[in-house]
């Protein structure tokens, strides 16, 4: 799930679905009026100055005076947003849209009278389910539409005529850190995977920022504890370096231990790949421990023991580093996963997927299983959010991410999902699979035998119990499962913390990397003190 204490900024979305309205040409019952459908004019300015395709996505919210509109899954049902997909829209060339169609989160003709304002949004390279829009995407200026009734007197219209204005805070905040990632402080790695390439039939890397302690080109010969730390949903190589770089601040501070961190991408266009091996992403996992850790060792003066090996990440990244050290623990000697995504599918964000008749959107009580909590209070529902998704785009968003991470292959090549879009009702089969390949607590138990004396004491997982995808539920159910087994794990529970403070020690918003940093350190150098006196 997506990044909170460390990419507050990020844009927040968990599922992924489908629904669509009738169409426009429905023929009405007898005696039933015929639908009163709403309908845009979306024009291609001639500034675009030349073809231009993507999913074109129109948000309408009441008020005006805003000089953008944009909705979120925090408040999902303030802005409405509808989509259809666009081929090689022309300069001048004005289309009609029908946002009645695929809508959020009613058909627009459901909208009242009222006064509004709309903008169209060309999301060119279909990454707005992911990380919402940028400055590839094509934009209209917002339309005040007052006193409007919908599906009544002129269309509105509606001009791609500018590019999506680049958020300019963010683009401060990277050239800062660009500036600073000098060669003794940060080093990009891209590294083209032979594995991975053949999988895809074509070229595909990995990419990391190395970021190196303090003094490491004064150390001659040490050798030095590397961290592997993932991102969440969200997430991508940039805010790698800048979370990379207030690591390196701390260990100049002495507040860290001097460790190489990694600091690992894992997103593509489908979402995160989480660095599991799966016959649709890939063989992530495999890539990683026998391709480019290999090759970092032999750059950089890396502890290549697999006590000098930790993970870190949040969130999606949290699951990442989970499976990593069960899947892989003769590489790695601990993770310390924070707030991650389900590792123990009885507690899927609320749901048992293995209970008869299981449904995402609704609990055994008939009542709308939630999936975003504040301070108590609901915002969404896993229902809500699926909806919302689907509109927003047919891949690149949360659960359709699951999907191509954790389920089979369908006869169409495509991932089988996990659950039936218009319903909520799970699909048993593609769960079972999910059991067998990804269920961390099963995993876990089924190779104990083999694997035990590695994982013992190896696990740490720390999550607020307010954690606000109700991540803390199957956090618990994975301990108890390693308490029974004797794998002594390290579980934390920050009271009324949820996913988006956790990290916060005092007023320091990052101050939790100082324990987890101390913590590594401790197992890769268990005799060695590193504070200053």
């Amino acid at each position: 799930m997506r990044v909170g204490a460390l990419r507050s900024s990020v844009r927040v979305a968990l599922v992924a679905a489908g629904l669509f309205s009738l169409a426009c040409g429905s023929v009405p019952l007898h005696g039933q009026a015929t639908p009163v459908h709403v309908f845009f004019r979306v024009q291609a300015g001639a500034s675009v100055g030349a073809p231009i395709s993507g999913r074109l996505l129109i948000f309408v919210k009441p008020g005006a005076g805003d000089r953008e509109v944009e909705n979120s899954e925090f408040r999902p049902t303030d802005t409405w947003v509808a989509a259809r997909e666009v081929h090689d829209l022309m300069p001048g060339t004005t289309i009609e849209f029908d946002a009645d169609e695929a809508a959020y989160p009613k058909p627009f003709s459901a909208l009242p009278a009222g006064t509004y304002e709309a903008q169209a949004v060309l999301d060119v390279d279909h990454t707005y389910t992911y990380s919402g829009r940028n400055e590839r995407d094509w934009v209209s200026p917002v339309v005040a539409l007052p006193g409007w009734t919908p599906g009544s007197g002129a269309e509105p219209v509606l001009t791609l005529d500018h590019h999506a204005e680049a958020n300019a805070q963010r683009a401060s905040m990277m050239a800062a850190a660009q500036a600073k990632a000098k060669p003794d402080v940060a080093q990009l790695e891209t590294f083209e995977s032979p594995v991975m390439s053949r999988f895809w039939g074509h070229p595909v890397s990995i990419a990391a920022w190395v970021i190196l302690p303090p003094g490491y080109d004064g150390h001659g010969k040490a050798k030095y504890p590397t961290a592997y730390w993932t991102h969440g949903f969200g997430g991508g190589i940039d805010g790698a370096l800048m979370t990379g770089l207030a690591i390196r601040a701390r260990m100049d501070e002495g507040k860290m231990p001097p460790m190489i961190w990694v600091m690992l991408d894992e997103s593509l266009p489908e979402g995160t790949h989480e660095f599991a091996d799966s016959v649709n992403d890939g063989p992530w996992g495999a890539a990683l421990t026998t391709e480019f850790i290999p090759q970092l060792e032999k750059k950089y003066r890396m502890d290549a023991r697999a006590t000098g090996r930790l993970l870190n990440g949040h969130s999606s990244g949290g699951w990442a580093t989970l499976q990593l050290e069960v899947n892989y623990p003769n590489v790695f000697g601990g993770t310390w996963s924070t707030s991650p995504d389900p590792s123990d599918f009885h507690d899927f964000t609320g749901t048992d997927l293995y209970a008869a008749n299981a449904n995402v959107y609704r609990r055994a009580d008939g009542t709308a299983t939630p999936i975003f909590r504040d301070k108590g209070k609901v915002i969404a529902t896993f229902e809500q959010l699926t909806r919302l998704e689907d509109v927003e785009g047919h891949f690149g968003g949360q659960v359709s991410s699951f999907d191509w991470v954790f389920s089979p292959k369908g006869k169409d090549g495509a991932p089988e999902p996990m659950f039936d879009h218009k319903s909520g009702a799970v699909n048993p089969k593609v769960i079972a699979y999910w059991h067998d390949h990804y269920d961390l607590a099963h995993l876990v138990e089924a190779h104990w035998a083999e694997r035990g004396a590695l994982l013992k004491g190896r696990i740490h997982l720390i999550v607020g119990t307010a954690d606000t995808f109700y991540l803390d539920g199957p956090a618990h159910r994975f301990e108890a499962v390693l308490k029974q087994l004797g794998g002594d794990p390290h579980f934390t529970y920050i009271p009324d913390r949820t996913h988006f403070d956790l990290y916060v020690v005092d007023k320091d918003r990052m101050g939790l990397f100082d324990q987890i940093g101390a913590e590594m350190y401790a197992v890769a150098r268990p005799r060695a003190h590193w504070k200053r006196q």
